[in-house]
C-alpha cells in the first residue's frame, strides 16, 4: 500500500496535537484536584493573623486568615462584570488598615449593579471603627477577561481587575500581596456566596475526553483513507489485457 507522504504527515500532527491537549487538560483536572486537597486541609487549621508583617503569597493562598482594622471606603473599587445567579453585578474591594500598621485589601462581596445607570452603585453599608474580618487568603480579588488595560484604567472606581502592586503604587499603601475574601457577616448587605476556586474539574475531564476522541477519529480517517487510495491504485494498474484476460476467465 502506497503512502502518501504530505497527508500522513498532516495526520500525524492532528493526532500528535490534540492527544497533547488531552494530557494537558488532564494534568489540569489533576492540579485542580490537588488544590482542593489542600483547601479542605486548610479549612481545618487555624486562622492566620494578619498583621504588618509581610507574609509570602505562597505561605498563605487558601488558608484562613484573620485581620483587624479600620476601612478606608474613600479608596474602594469595583470591580465590574462579575455576575451572581445571572444578576449583573460588582465585588467590593476595599483597603483594611490594620492595627498596628500597614494594610490588605479585602474583597469585602457582591453588591448588585443599578440596572437603570450603568455606573451607578446601589447602597450598602461599610462599618465604622475597627472591624474584625475573617476570610480566605486569595492572590487576587477575582480575575475577569479583559482587552488591554479594559476597565482597569487607573483612579477610576470602576474597573475590572485590579493588580495588587499597581494599586500599591496608586495609592501609596504598603498592602499584602494578597486579598482577604471575606467570609464573616459585617451586616453590610453585601453577598458572600463566593464560587468554589476548584470548580471546572469534570469540564477538564471532559474536554481531555474529546481531544482524545478527535484524535482517534483523525487515526481512523487516515486509515480509511489509505485504504481507499490503495484500492484506487489496484484500479488503475489492472492494465487492459488483465481486464481483457479476467473477462475470458
Amino acid at each position: 500500500m502506497k503512502i502518501r507522504f504530505w497527508p500522513t504527515v498532516l495526520i500525524l500532527i492532528v493526532v500528535a496535537v490534540t492527544v497533547r491537549l488531552g494530557f494537558w487538560q488532564r494534568d489540569r483536572a489533576h492540579q485542580k484536584e490537588a488544590l482542593n486537597a489542600h483547601i479542605v486541609a486548610f479549612e481545618n487549621a487555624p486562622a492566620q493573623r494578619v498583621t504588618v508583617d509581610p507574609i509570602p503569597l505562597d505561605t498563605v493562598e487558601f488558608h484562613r486568615v484573620e485581620a483587624r482594622g479600620e476601612f478606608m471606603p474613600e479608596r474602594v473599587v469595583y470591580l465590574d462584570n462579575r455576575p451572581y445567579n445571572d444578576q449583573p453585578g460588582f465585588y467590593v474591594v476595599m483597603p483594611l488598615k490594620l492595627e498596628g500598621g500597614g494594610y490588605v485589601l479585602v474583597n469585602r462581596g457582591w453588591l448588585p449593579r443599578n440596572l437603570a445607570d450603568r455606573t451607578g452603585i446601589e447602597p450598602y453599608e461599610t462599618p465604622k471603627g475597627v472591624v474584625d474580618i475573617q476570610g480566605i487568603a486569595r492572590a487576587n480579588p477575582s480575575q475577569a477577561f479583559e482587552l488591554g488595560k479594559g476597565g482597569s484604567a487607573a483612579h477610576q472606581p470602576i474597573r475590572q481587575n485590579l493588580n495588587i502592586p499597581a494599586f500599591a503604587n496608586e495609592t501609596g499603601l504598603a498592602f499584602q500581596p494578597f486579598v482577604i475574601q471575606q467570609t464573616n457577616d459585617t451586616h453590610d448587605r453585601l453577598v458572600r456566596d463566593w464560587p468554589a476556586p476548584t470548580l471546572g474539574v469534570e469540564r477538564n475531564y471532559g474536554y481531555m475526553l474529546q481531544w482524545w476522541g478527535m484524535a482517534a477519529a483523525a487515526v481512523g480517517f487516515g486509515l480509511y483513507a489509505a485504504r481507499r487510495a490503495a484500492k484506487k491504485d489496484d484500479a488503475d494498474g489492472q492494465s487492459p489485457d488483465d481486464d481483457e484476460a479476467a473477462n475470458h476467465a
